[in-house]
């Protein structure tokens, strides 16, 4: 009997369930004294709802029965207290994103429940009721259908005259938050995947299309920062402007994914507003006057370099026909101009508007582009026409833009894009030659711009009547004799440009000469072999250095990621590359610092990777490299030693050290090299053998750079490596290098002259034992093969 009145309530059954909802209509107002209580049960409703809805349904047909999802509303008009909102509306999105059932989805968003939970009058000002009420949205949005898309929208016949939930979220698409953010875009993307036309319909019309622009001005803005950060003066090819520059382009990168995200959707309508906006309000301006004037900076002050980076991401990412050919229309648009124009010349009519270009002229008519109008006092809109008629005027009022044929042997001219070719900045040629490699290698481009584009003369020509077309189409293989020579002159130069530019050209020049028909004319050919002179000489310079017990393994390491990068297609390859080139053009830090001495010998090895690949040769063999006859010379225990562990101290001299926390240590130094691994060891004499030493100390032999000191005959002195490349690797070469330790310094103390000298030739003769120059037959295919090759292939 006692059981029984103590026995415990079902807290998922019907009865408890009804009581709940009882309760919670007995609530007349929503005050900080009953809150708590309200909080409590709207919890147990939604936990009990959530578990009848997949497993008794008579607690879901109560939940219908009883209207509770209007009691939700009446507790929000009814409170006093913000602070019920957020929770409340934490529980509806849990509840809602638990439902499986259709029929418990579609009660759900029916009898305007949920717009009236969204359209209520929130303060946002304080805590994170924004964030749940985001939550919320996107909850509702991951569960509408096609079938259920009605009971959210309001409608006036046919046509869809407002949508409460889209609007409210589009008021949080530039939250701060980036999580809000997140949130919205995935709930836009939620919607626009539902395939509707109404709906396609009203978020492509004004007002809510002008969310697309909004998010493109937004991108603009970004592309600011980014230039700003470029060009900033305070800090020169730093680590922290990296890293800043590497954020930046990040958040840019995750809006063209998300623009891409929208073109993917399939419909018309929504590629051609984002299409729209990103040519008008973006591409345009920041192309133009590029183009026009041959100017660093376009209408946004914005940099050639940069303008560039951007809208060769944007190609990467976002793509699409519409887009692809947009740009590829700006870009050549005099091209075609002078095409249609002469064709017209030649027929005596309008034939030439049939031409393969009239389309493509058509399509950048139709845009008009927002530009800022300082007249206007802020951003005017003109049409696209009237600013590409004042270019070709511009370049056709010129005698150098003719275009017609000229001699290889004189000055030839060049306009628009091709004018930043061959520019002395060396980011600004190799972005705008990214970018039309990018146009030129993507399967969107119609057929006219691709071959005007084309980069060999195994394709077909295209004849349009002027006598630029007639010789040949393709306006890359008509320059591609310059272009192969602005290229092997950066290679060549003298003094050298730094690396990273070297590594690069040098992607651009493979990528060329592999098309078909493009091949290195004689004098091209002196320059690539005066390059690979150069490359040589510094790989050799790397042999005596610091570094050179490392090359051997940096080959192995560097050679697999460096094919993999030279084979890179366009469409994949990061164009970040040009920002970090303008940001930092001078040559790697001359420091002795270990850290840049292992940063010189790696692109040392890089570059003579470009070599060996770019002219198609294998992997170099390096098996002669092996810790063969070299370690003959060492014992075994000692070539093997570790901290702690005991050596011989035969071939020994006795020394002195002091440690900063151990003071004077009497020691035997120890120099040993085994192949190419050697050590320098200071051991303490072993208490009870007299031959023996316990090892207390161990630098790498390669570095030490043994120097007497002038005023102290007795003292040498040494310097330790104590950068640790492979920590480095480990960290994925993102580790922090501003705050790089100094290389350690090591004096020794002899008790004469004569032994100080013994103890400075021995680390010397070790050195050379384990250097990899004193075995010039392992470096012959390093060093010779390349020219070789290249001749034979030319020939």
């Amino acid at each position: 009997m006692w059981r029984l009145l103590w026995r415990s309530i079902d807290r998922f059954s019907l009865q408890h369930f009804k009581s709940v909802i009882t309760e919670l209509r007995h609530i007349k107002i929503v005050d900080e004294q009953n809150k708590d209580a309200v909080v409590d049960i709207l919890q147990s409703i939604v936990e009990i709802v959530t578990y009848g809805d997949r497993q008794d349904p008579l607690i879901f047909e109560c939940f219908m029965e009883y209207q509770v999802l209007a009691e939700f509303v009446r507790v929000l008009k009814i409170s006093t207290s913000s602070t019920i909102e957020a929770p409340l509306l934490q529980y509806l999105s849990i509840m809602i994103q638990n439902m499986d059932s259709e029929h418990a989805i579609y009660y759900c968003l029916s009898n305007d429940y949920i717009n009236n939970i969204v359209e209520h009058q929130y303060n946002f000002d304080a805590g994170d009721l924004a964030l749940y009420y985001v939550s919320f949205l996107r909850a509702v949005s991951s569960k509408i259908s096609r079938d259920t898309l009605c009971l959210l929208v309001k409608v006036n016949g046919d046509a869809v005259v407002s949508f409460p939930m889209y609007s409210k979220a589009l008021k949080f698409a530039q939250h701060e938050e980036k999580m809000i953010q997140t949130a919205i875009r995935a709930l836009t993307l939620n919607i626009y995947n539902i395939c509707d036309d109404n709906v396609y319909q009203f978020v492509t019309t004004p007002p809510a299309s002008i969310y697309f622009s909004d998010l493109v001005y937004n991108l603009r803005d970004q592309c600011l920062q980014l230039d700003a950060l470029v060009h900033s003066t305070e800090e020169k090819c730093t680590w922290k402007k990296n890293k800043d520059i590497f954020l930046k382009t990040d958040e840019i990168i995750d809006n063209l994914y998300y623009f891409k995200d929208v073109v993917s959707v399939g419909e018309s309508r929504l590629s051609r507003v984002v299409t729209q906006n990103l040519l008008s309000v973006l591409i345009s301006p920041l192309l133009l006057p590029l183009l026009e004037l041959g100017e660093d900076k376009g209408s946004y002050n914005i940099s050639a370099v940069t303008s560039f980076y951007i809208v060769s991401r944007l190609l990467q990412v976002v793509g699409g026909k519409h887009l692809i050919n947009g740009v590829a229309g700006l870009l050549l648009y005099h091209h075609m101009a002078l095409c249609r124009r002469d064709a017209i010349a030649t027929n005596g009519d309008t034939a030439g508007d049939t031409g393969d270009a009239s389309p493509l002229l058509h399509f950048l008519n139709d845009i008009r582009i927002k530009i800022f109008g300082p007249e206007a006092g802020g951003e005017e809109e003109i049409n696209i026409n009237y600013l590409l008629q004042q270019l070709n005027e511009h370049t056709s009022s010129n005698s150098h833009y003719d275009g017609t044929p000229r001699d290889d042997n004189m000055h030839v001219e060049r306009f628009g894009i091709f004018t930043y070719l061959f520019s002395d900045n060396h980011s600004i040629s190799l972005a705008s030659l990214f970018l039309l490699l990018t146009l030129a290698e993507n399967k969107d481009l119609e057929h006219y711009p691709a071959s005007l584009l084309r980069m060999n003369r195994s394709q077909g020509l295209t004849k349009c009547g002027s006598a630029f077309a007639e010789v040949d189409g393709s306006i890359l293989v008509r320059f591609m004799h310059q272009i192969l020579k602005a290229l092997l002159e950066v290679l060549a130069r003298q003094p050298p440009v730094s690396p990273p530019i070297q590594w690069h050209t040098g992607w651009f020049l493979r990528k060329l000469l592999q098309c078909e028909g493009n091949m290195l004319t004689d004098d091209n050919v002196h320059l690539f072999n005066t390059s690979y002179e150069q490359s040589r000489e510094c790989l050799r310079k790397e042999l005596d250095g610091c570094w050179f017990d490392h090359i051997p393994d940096t080959i192995g390491h560097e050679w697999g990621s460096c094919k993999k990068a030279l084979e890179l297609q366009s469409q994949v390859k990061d164009p970040i590359f040009t920002l970090e080139l303008a940001i930092c053009q001078q040559t790697i830090d001359g420091s002795s610092n270990s850290y840049f001495a292992w940063q010189r010998m790696v692109e040392a090895v890089k570059l003579k990777a470009f070599i060996f690949m770019g002219c198609l040769l294998e992997k170099p063999s390096l098996n002669s490299w092996s810790n063969g006859d070299l370690g003959k010379t060492s014992s075994r225990d000692t070539s093997s030693a570790s901290f702690g562990s005991e050596v011989s101290l035969v071939s020994g001299i006795p020394c002195r050290i002091a440690f900063s926390y151990a003071g004077v240590r009497d020691v035997y130094l120890v120099a040993v090299a085994q192949g190419i691994s050697g050590k320098l060891i200071l051991a303490e004499k072993h208490p009870f053998r007299s031959q023996r030493g316990v090892v207390i100390a161990i630098a790498p032999v390669a570095g030490l750079s043994p120097k007497i000191d002038e005023d102290h005959p007795t003292w040498l002195h040494l310097r330790i490596r104590d950068f640790d490349p492979d920590f480095f690797k480990a960290k994925g070469n993102q580790s922090e290098v501003s705050n790089l330790p100094a290389d350690g310094r090591w004096t020794l103390g002899f008790h004469s002259a004569k032994a100080c000298e013994t103890a400075q030739l021995m680390i010397l003769e070790e050195t050379c034992k384990q250097s990899p120059s004193s075995r010039s037959a392992a470096m012959v295919p390093l060093f010779l093969s390349a020219v070789f090759h290249v001749h034979g292939q030319q020939r």
